[in-house]
């Protein structure tokens, strides 16, 4: 795999910490362009193609039927330990680091990864949602999006229509016409369009950092394949949700060339 870790000329020099930082904390959200080569995205796409096709002959029914997306990527059911041991230098490479480092300066975690999919059922349609919505009540939810922090970075493997997202959500609560949509409530559908959503193109070597529980949705289309990273401040109780097989063992961890992300995760789970 391209090494994305020499940071000679690399990007993660160039772009504007401040910016960043101060665009997602005002907007939840930031892209950085053209932020990987075209070399570097052939090695990540073949090591992800290599999971996902494994993934779907091994789920051909679930595939088909209702999916849009798979997770545990860095997991040994599907990709070899030097396939894994790719994806870990690529998540924790000096060009990821710098981004990570931007929203969550210390003690970032490592949580999951998910690869997102066009469904082949054409049936299913792109929502609206906060991740939080998924584990928590109503005013649990509210108190997640002030209290705590994990992130999504995108990755897209090929160009793609991208991601919607409604600025500034992962700091205050819906409006009503927000929450019927995403919640499907008084006669609401939630993939309808909702006025202050914003569209936002992605290529293949671009970067999308965002809140994982302001609102937003994937936008279906073009057979995209984008794989996500998911961070999270270990001073928030998130190390539940880590599968322990979705980290590296002892031998990997030995040839990780910047472990401290998964470190910091196996620490918060020993607590």
């Amino acid at each position: 795999m391209v090494d994305v870790n020499s940071p000679a000329k690399s990007n993660s020099q160039k772009i504007k910490h401040s910016k960043l930082k101060a665009d997602y904390d005002q907007q939840g959200y930031f892209v950085v362009r053209n932020y990987f080569s075209a070399a570097e995205m052939s090695a990540l796409r073949d090591v992800i193609l290599k999971f996902h096709d494994a993934w779907k002959q091994d789920n051909l029914a679930f595939y088909q039927e209702v999916a849009f997306n798979s997770s545990l990527i860095t997991g040994s059911q599907y990709l070899t330990d030097d396939n894994r041991l790719k994806l870990f230098n690529f998540i924790s490479s000096v060009k990821m680091m710098a981004l990570i480092d931007t929203v969550i300066p210390a003690n970032a975690s490592f949580m999951n990864t998910q690869l997102f999919f066009d469904p082949p059922n054409s049936e299913l349609t792109d929502f609206w949602h906060r991740d939080c919505q998924y584990d928590h009540d109503i005013e649990t939810q509210k108190k997640v999006i002030n209290e705590t922090q994990v992130m999504h970075l995108r990755v897209p493997l090929f160009d793609e229509l991208g991601m919607e997202l409604i600025p500034e959500t992962h700091r205050r609560w819906d409006t009503q016409e927000e929450f019927d949509v995403r919640n499907e409530e008084n006669g609401r559908l939630s993939n309808e369009d909702l006025p202050e959503g914003k569209k936002i193109e992605l290529a293949a070597g671009d970067v999308l950092v965002f809140s994982a529980d302001m609102i937003h949705r994937g936008i279906y289309g073009l057979d995209r394949l984008a794989f996500d990273i998911l961070v999270f401040d270990n001073k928030s109780d998130f190390s539940d949700y880590v599968d322990d097989d979705c980290l590296p063992n002892a031998a990997l961890l030995k040839k990780i060339d910047n472990p401290k992300i998964y470190l910091n995760t196996i620490s918060a789970k020993k607590d």
